[in-house]
């Protein structure tokens, strides 16, 4: 994966961000939109491609794009740095390769403390019950 060909593949888009602002919001498109071409994308191998349309399946359209927005902040260069990073940590997660789980068996030391808690918890219980008056 090439992090600077994913980026010149990018597209941006500036928009006028909603909520509150006053008159400056009407005026000014900070807000950025990203859009990244999954299935035409040169900058990564058909594997990679196979395995970002499995696990980002949920955040990708009918035609394979990722869709990103930021308008965290008023400044539309902040906002662009920010939509890239978020953008690169969504990529690089999703390409992650899980360790494989080694299974282990608890030892004997580990199986007798587990047991002589058991008995000394069950005593415990034993004794909670009514006397034996007889």
């Amino acid at each position: 994966m090439d992090t600077g060909q994913l980026i010149r593949e990018v597209q941006f888009k500036a928009v006028r961000s909603g909520g509150a602002g006053g008159q400056h919001v009407n005026k000014v498109s900070t807000k950025i939109e990203l859009t990244f071409n999954l299935i035409g994308s040169s900058a990564l191998s058909e594997t990679e491609k196979k395995r970002l349309l499995e696990k980002l399946e949920s955040r990708l359209t009918n035609d394979g794009l990722l869709l990103l927005q930021c308008d965290a902040t008023r400044s539309q260069h902040k906002n662009k740095e920010l939509v890239i990073r978020r953008f690169l940590d969504v990529i690089e997660s999703a390409l992650k390769v899980p360790k494989k789980r080694k299974r282990t068996k608890p030892s004997q030391a580990a199986k007798e403390k587990r047991l002589k808690a058991k008995k000394i918890t069950a005593q415990k219980k034993a004794s909670r019950g009514k006397p034996n008056l007889e």
